[in-house]
């Protein structure tokens, strides 16, 4: 009996030492690899960025190939430039802009809207400029200036695999299932937006 109590006792204090936080870090993703790796590994993990990225890369795909070369250059060099914005800026917007890139892409995708081309490059530029913006300010006490080049080449990589995937989709139900993933998107954005009103009440 001493002996399984003994145990137990050493099984509880061995798995409360191992599960004591010695260094807490609040959203910035640390890989040890560097600044620019930093800036990757925040991007794949930090769904409010990396769910509209992949949003406008499915939109892009689904307008054919021009809007997806324009995707490609146009939203990775608008984010870095919002992300020098951002380190610059002293205070963060209280209202979820993030969640309206989610709905607006979103709808887009689900109803499968063609926007001309220079207002889809508008719409790239702006989404880039908003998340760019906020990563700045979130970067700012860490990787700083070289985690946003390592988002921007992160972001051209997954920009042209999923906009040149969705292109080279035939078969019409594949376009469908693109769509219902854009009506995901849409409401994830609603989510976010009732989650702000209802913290606010």
């Amino acid at each position: 009996m001493y002996r399984i109590t003994t145990f137990y006792k050493t099984l509880v204090v061995t798995f409360g030492l191992l599960f004591w936080p010695t260094n807490v870090e609040a959203h910035l993703v640390t890989t040890g690899m560097g600044p620019v790796y930093d800036g990757i590994g925040h991007l794949l993990l930090t769904p409010e960025d990396l769910v509209p990225a992949l949003a406008l890369a499915l939109y892009a795909g689904l307008r054919g190939k021009a809007p997806g070369r324009r995707a490609l250059f146009f939203f990775p060099l608008a984010w870095l430039l919002g992300g020098f914005i951002g380190l610059g800026a002293d205070t963060m917007p209280t209202f979820p802009l993030p969640a309206l890139s989610f709905l607006l892409l979103g709808v887009l995708i689900a109803a499968d809207l063609r926007l001309p081309d220079n207002v889809f490059t508008v719409l790239a530029v702006a989404v880039g400029i908003m998340h760019g913006f906020f990563n700045g300010i979130a970067l700012k006490t860490g990787p700083s200036g070289l985690g946003l080049l390592g988002i921007m080449a992160a972001l051209f990589v997954l920009v042209a695999l999923v906009a040149a995937f969705v292109v080279a989709l035939k078969p019409p139900w594949t376009r469908i299932v693109v769509r219902v993933a854009g009506s995901w998107v849409a409401a994830m954005g609603l989510l976010m937006i009732g989650w702000f009103f209802r913290g606010q009440g």
